[in-house]
């Protein structure tokens, strides 16, 4: 089971043992503390090691939030929902959802890199520690937040012994053994001049392969007597930095300059192919960018991660704060800052197409891992007149970020913000087209019915006035996906019918489109026609696996497996749920979980293993409250859950009922996939003479036939 994100270590912690008692102290006694300092001093890698090491007094773990990237001041709450693992598909402000997750919970919640967004940070922490008892707020920045119970932790550089330890351990690790080791004096003073500041030491020590302790001094000497005018007094510490850092700036060479600086307009990590479109130019050519990379990752001015999508590489804030000033000395910024926002447009657009692909997973990855910098490229997009229809683009570009990868909420937030421009002066209707139905489709999924209603009737009407079929077809599609969560069955399959009869006639075929057929299925279930659903799902089945598609496979086999169940056959019902359940937990997408979980209470009831059913029961139940109103507010979509718990309440009896319900409600999100995707069966935990429970819908209308659609 997850109980943290902090990150591993990549190297060895050296020294601030003195420190590390303190805060640990500090965490026992007060439930926000500050870590303060000036850049580059060690304020992140103290917390997060002193968050390791407290770790284990916090029930429900410690979550590392790190705001550096971020530039949306709205964003805030989300972000830290985020940093949480939370998924919130409701119309509750992200403030409120926070509330609700971590109110009965032991968290220890780490808050990095804030001092950039301190006004809306301090409201929403405020908030969180009185409501939230169970809570401690750990907080990194350059200045406190002023929130009352703070206790400010002020750290200072390294003493000399622990600075010295520090330069020789990264000196050796860069295969420099003898020279800084051979000469303890020149160390010791090399680690006064630099203030004992780790990062200004660990900038000092990646030179040692090309230049001795005695050679960096000289070159510092130089610099410091310069910015004192041939004083020896000390040097304030942030200026003591910006040397060190400009110190390095001086001995890389015009290439890793000129790259040093154009890297400051990535907002987060970054891969090669990103730096190679973004930085390379004439001066600089794609070719020599991996050199040139390289080079400032061997002087530690960038660091290399590993995620799941693959290697990324990311600068210190306080060295690409320094390349973005020199980056606007050249006056380059706004170009730059436009290749970064296109590169980021085409790769959203790749992801779009490569999502319906057997690509889908790493689609997801990639998404995740390129969330900051995307975030950055639509910010840019709204900042003029001229630029709002790419607003609108890659807002609705990214729709399977927001819907497939458990983004409501924030793609809510960035498709309100692109739509709030004066559509009568849109020349770009096509972006605006697909930006409201996109919305319809958020907003249908958050329960909001009016805000749907209004962006899919805005999308139909002037799709019709302008003769874009693909964009009412998409319109009419998603109103009948309204009707289906509404319990209007014969609307949505009149609906999703036109619309996909509209797709057919137009060649779309794409994940939206094989969704609209499960939705389809789903309607006609509930209509009675069993096998009308089950050929259309077999259908999209057979394109999915053909095409690699996992995402709407996961719902085409949530139906396929409720047929199966209808027909007593509840080993291939729970082979079905099991893949399901899968899928949508890779990709976080909650909606089809929490379903896929309920339908699976049901087969493991009619498997006579009640208990076990209540279990996964209560499992549901705090998905649904991420999620949004229970199963949609729906009493069709209801039917399972309520038959299952009906049957296996008269079985256990309301107490033993009641007991394992509560049990799956203590579950993690992870925990309860675990127990779902569990073969084991204890045959003494079955109540004897436990019946199966009945389908609550069989009859095949008369009319099935006639309204069954040709398959694509």
């Amino acid at each position: 089971m997850r109980r943290s994100n902090l990150p591993a270590e990549l190297n060895r912690f050296i020294g601030r043992a003195g420190e590390q008692r303190e805060l640990a102290r500090l965490l026992i006694e007060s439930r926000l503390v500050t870590v303060v300092g000036m850049g580059g001093v060690g304020k992140t890698r103290l917390a997060l090691r002193a968050a390791s090491a407290a770790e284990k007094r916090y029930a429900d773990g410690a979550w590392l939030a790190d705001l550096s990237v971020l530039r949306d001041p709205d964003l805030v709450a989300l972000a830290l929902g985020e940093a949480l693992g939370l998924t919130d598909h409701t119309l509750r402000t992200p403030d409120e959802t926070l509330v609700d997750h971590l109110a009965e919970r032991s968290v220890l919640l780490v808050v990095d890199g804030f001092e950039h967004l301190v006004d809306e940070c301090a409201p929403v922490l405020r908030l969180l520690l009185e409501r939230c008892p169970g809570l401690t707020v750990l907080a990194v920045g350059r200045r406190p937040l002023r929130v009352d119970g703070e206790t400010v932790f002020a750290l200072a550089p390294m003493d000399e012994e622990d600075a010295e330890r520090l330069f020789l351990a990264r000196a050796a690790a860069t295969g420099d053994l003898a020279g800084p080791a051979s000469d303890p004096a020149a160390v010791r003073e090399l680690c006064l001049r630099l203030d004992g500041i780790p990062l200004a030491l660990e900038l000092a020590a990646a030179r040692m392969p090309l230049l001795t302790v005695e050679q960096v001094l000289h070159r510092l000497d130089d610099r410091f007597r310069l910015l004192t005018d041939g004083a020896r007094g000390a040097l304030p510490r942030h200026q003591t930095l910006r040397t060190a850092i400009g110190w390095s700036h001086e001995l890389c060479t015009p290439d890793e300059r000129l790259l040093w600086a154009r890297l400051s307009v990535f907002a987060g990590p970054f891969d090669l192919e990103a730096a190679e479109y973004v930085c390379a130019g004439r001066e600089l050519p794609t070719e020599r960018v991996l050199d040139v990379l390289g080079g400032l990752l061997a002087q530690s001015l960038v660091v290399r991660e590993f995620t799941p999508a693959g290697p990324r590489y990311r600068m210190v804030d306080t060295v690409s704060a320094y390349g973005a000033e020199w980056l606007a000395a050249l006056g380059d910024t706004e170009r730059m800052r436009r290749r970064h926002r296109d590169w980021y447009m085409g790769l959203a657009t790749w992801c779009e197409l490569e999502w319906f692909s057997p690509r889908q997973a790493e689609v997801a990855a990639c998404l995740d891992a390129a969330l900051p910098n995307l975030r950055a490229a639509l910010e840019l997009c709204m900042e003029g007149p001229d630029e709002a229809h790419l607003a609108l683009q890659l807002a609705g570009t990214l729709w399977f970020a927001w819907v497939g990868c458990g983004r409501l909420s924030e793609g809510r937030h960035w498709l309100d913000r692109a739509l709030g421009g004066d559509p009568e002066h849109d020349e770009h209707t096509s972006a605006r087209l697909k930006a409201l139905w996109v919305l319809g489709y958020v907003a249908i999924l958050q329960g909001d019915a009016t805000a749907a209603v209004a962006a899919l009737h805005a999308c139909g009407e002037r799709a019709r006035a302008t003769g874009n079929a693909l964009a009412e077809a998409y319109a009419t599609h998603r109103m009948g996906c309204l009707a289906l969560l509404s319990d209007d069955m014969r609307r949505a399959e009149e609906l999703i019918g036109r619309a996909l009869v509209a797709y057919r006639e137009l060649g779309e075929l794409n994940s939206n489109v094989l969704m609209a057929q499960v939705e389809l299925a789903m309607a006609r279930v509930f209509l009675g026609d069993l096998e009308g659903a089950v050929a259309l799902c077999v259908d999209v089945r057979e394109i999915c696996e053909e095409r690699g598609e996992r995402w709407t496979k996961a719902y085409a086999l949530y139906v396929l497996a409720y047929a199966a169940w209808t027909r007593g056959e509840h080993g291939e019902a729970r082979a079905l749920l099991t893949e399901c359940v899968t899928i949508n937990h890779t990709f976080h997408d909650l909606v089809g979980l929490v379903l896929a979980i309920e339908l699976l209470a049901l087969v493991t009831a009619s498997e006579g293993d009640p208990s076990e059913a209540a279990v996964l029961q209560g499992a549901a139940l705090p998905v649904w409250d991420t999620v949004g109103l229970q199963l949609f507010g729906s009493g069709t979509f209801n039917g399972p859950r309520a038959l299952c718990a009906r049957e296996a309440g008269e079985l256990l009896g309301a107490e033993r009922y009641g007991a394992s319900v509560r049990e799956g409600q203590g579950l993690s999100l992870d925990a309860a996939v675990d127990r779902a995707l569990s073969e084991r069966r204890d045959p003494a935990v079955r109540v004897p003479g436990a019946r199966a429970p009945r389908p609550f819908r069989s009859k095949v209308p008369e009319n099935a036939e006639a309204r069954r659609l040709p398959h694509p």
